[in-house]
């Protein structure tokens, strides 16, 4: 299991986990299409929010190196600034 998932059960296996009320300030237009959402999604809009803000937070948490390293190929170009910067940071 990935971090967020190991939080996330630790969070629903503990019902004494604390809790906090929040005021959020939102485009009006948005609160019932975020309410269809959650209740098609069987959980209720702070559920839905907490959970979000779990991932965001969670994702934040690797560096932007970590989250994109392995996804680039090196390019075929003949460039001698290229190929030292390649050989740097993709090999």
């Amino acid at each position: 299991m990935n971090t967020y998932t190991d939080n996330m059960a630790q969070v629903m296996q503990s019902s004494d986990a604390m809790k906090r009320k929040l005021t959020l300030t939102v485009d009006e237009e948005l609160i019932p299409v975020a309410k269809r959402y959650a209740r098609s999604r069987g959980m209720s809009l702070s559920s839905l929010v907490e959970s979000s803000l779990r991932e965001a937070t969670e994702q934040r948490s690797q560096t932007f190196a970590a989250r994109w390293r392995g996804r680039f190929r090196p390019a075929e170009r003949e460039d001698p600034r290229y190929d030292a910067l390649a050989k740097k940071y993709l090999e």
